[in-house]
């Protein structure tokens, strides 16, 4: 039914429609208008962050965690340039995300206007569809499909210019309801042909990617893989699709994986490779697959196929929905006689070998990132949502943090510094029944420290880990490699976090062992307000594998 509206108007009603509770932004006035129709709309509640930077990336998390899609919007060239970070990381991590951006008045266009930037080309590289509305009447249409394109096929940001004058426009407009999400199956001949495949393999492993979480298919990816005691890898930062102390989990696939992990995949005869674009991280710098594999490649984006590997196989379809085919299709009886089961044992006694947490360091003398690891393990319930930041302490993270339950894990793929603290926060209101927790270095967290009073605005509780080892230290490690004793850009200065966290309200605590660790975790989860945790690190041990003097040695050889 036609009814009169305005261009905002219509805007939040379409905003409205999608479910969505929570709309992230620094306020701009050329979209004073929308920011005002939502003043009265109860069902959506405007979180004003304090960096456009951090309102993308706290949407960005926020649909990660609530599995559906988010909004932010920022003004203009000036604030559209400082969200851009987030749209890039959404689009690497394929997450379904629309971004309204205010654009100079109609009648400007093009006579270079107060903060005036291209903004549809301006985003078109790192956007999945980007499109400037010039017509108010066409509202309805292109916002409803800004939001079918960012979920729809491989999911990604979709950016949406304004034009300031049109939001106020008053005019006949009509929405239509939305679109119920259609879950393609492969062929028959290929499922089958899958089948065979495996059959006819040796030592079969499944590559899980991202896909298996924006499909919500963590339970049928389990099932399919126990159903066939075919072992999964898990690719960079997906580390939740499956419980990782099941026995058939092997590892992940990313920054700083053991060579042991690597070898499982090595040692494999074909891959099964659901849901991953194969990304430069997961396969090692593209050095993953060698000529001895065969590959069969499950996507939902026929245009992910073939981008890195040919396949012998290409399954286009939903990974839920072929996961769940294909066990279907399993014979029991042909079950029985599959002969990689030894291999499988093999594979995981190593993975567990290589991460166990036992370490001898006392309590009391100083910092042990994998007695951290432990305590976190052992402190948080199992459902918390974890998010990190970019930087070398996630190594830790990786490697030994074990993952129980889908959904409990939030990093970017696009390696984005500044990325924990804003995710977090929105993480926990997409799930404030869940407790979360951001991980950072000093470096990265110096980057959107400033959301932390965000948090407290809103009384949202996280609990926020600062790494402090006053350096850039992934940089730093990759200098000493290659450039030894040649220390340069990468030694830092820091506040007292303690302090400037207890001036914006927040629980604020320095650690310096893994005794008080322990303890003070405790007490932040007790606190229910946001805090944080200052973990003063040993410079020297600047990765998982490697400490500075190690590395000086390599770089000199």
């Amino acid at each position: 039914m036609d009814e009169f509206m305005t261009g905002a108007e219509a805007v939040v009603r379409c905003i409205n429609n999608e479910d969505v509770k929570h709309v992230f932004c620094v306020p701009g006035e050329s979209y004073l208008e929308i920011m005002d129709v939502i003043y009265d709309v109860p069902e959506l509640q405007l979180i004003s962050a304090r960096h456009e930077g951090g309102a993308a990336f706290m949407a960005e998390a926020y649909a990660k965690a609530s599995r559906n899609v988010s909004v932010a919007m920022a003004t203009r060239g000036v604030g559209a340039a400082n969200l851009s970070i987030g749209v890039h990381t959404a689009l690497q991590d394929s997450t379904p995300m629309v971004v309204f951006l205010g654009q100079v008045d109609r009648k400007y266009r093009g006579r270079e206007g107060f903060q005036e930037v291209e903004l549809d080309r301006f985003f078109e590289p790192i956007s999945k569809w980007s499109v400037e509305i010039r017509e108010v009447e066409r509202i309805p249409e292109l916002v409803q499909r800004a939001f079918r394109v960012a979920k729809s096929g491989r999911p990604g940001p979709v950016v949406v210019s304004l034009p300031a004058d049109i939001l106020s426009e008053n005019v006949k407009m009509k929405l239509y309801n939305t679109d119920a999400q259609n879950r393609n199956i492969p062929s028959e001949e290929g499922l089958n042909r899958c089948i065979e495949m495996i059959l006819q393999s040796k030592k079969p492993l499944i590559l899980a990617g991202g896909g298996i979480k924006l499909s919500n298919a963590e339970q049928e990816l389990l099932a399919f893989a126990e159903a066939l005691h075919i072992p999964v890898l898990t690719s960079f930062r997906r580390h939740d699709v499956f419980p990782n102390k099941n026995k058939l989990y092997l590892g992940h696939l990313g920054l700083g994986t053991f060579d042991e992990v690597i070898n499982s995949v090595k040692q494999s005869d074909l891959m099964i490779a659901i849901g991953t674009r194969f990304s430069e991280v997961t396969t090692q710098s593209y050095t993953l697959i060698e000529s001895s594999h065969r590959v069969i490649h499950c996507d939902i984006d026929p245009n992910s196929i073939g981008k890195v590997y040919s396949p012998h196989l290409a399954l286009i379809g939903d990974a839920k929905a072929t996961l769940s085919a294909l066990k279907e299709k399993m014979n029991s009886e042909v079950i029985k006689t599959l002969g990689w089961k030894d291999w499988v044992q093999s594979r995981r006694k190593e993975y567990d070998n290589i991460t166990s947490l036992n370490v001898k360091k006392a309590d009391n003398m100083g910092v042990e990132m994998k007695k951290i690891m432990q305590r976190l393990q052992e402190t948080l319930p199992e459902d918390a949502i974890i998010t990190n930041d970019a930087g070398n302490f996630a190594g830790w993270l990786h490697n030994y943090f074990q993952f129980s339950l889908p959904n409990t894990y939030i990093g970017p793929t696009s390696g984005a510094m500044g990325y924990g603290l804003p995710a977090a926060i929105g993480a926990k209101l997409a799930c404030p029944d869940r407790t979360v927790v951001s991980l950072s270095g000093d470096g990265g967290f110096m980057m959107t420290l400033q959301e932390l009073e965000t948090a407290v605005r809103y009384k949202i509780p996280i609990v926020s880990l600062v790494f402090n080892n006053n350096m850039h230290g992934t940089i730093r490690m990759h200098q000493e490699k290659h450039f030894p004793n040649r220390v340069i850009g990468t030694e830092l200065g820091n506040p007292d976090f303690v302090k400037l966290s207890e001036s914006m309200g927040v629980f604020g605590q320095r650690v310096k062992n893994n005794d008080e660790f322990g303890q003070t975790l405790k007490e932040a989860l007790k606190s229910q307000i946001p805090s944080l945790i200052e973990v003063v690190c040993d410079p020297e041990k600047i990765s998982v594998n490697y400490t500075i003097s190690e590395l000086r040695k390599i770089g000199t050889r």
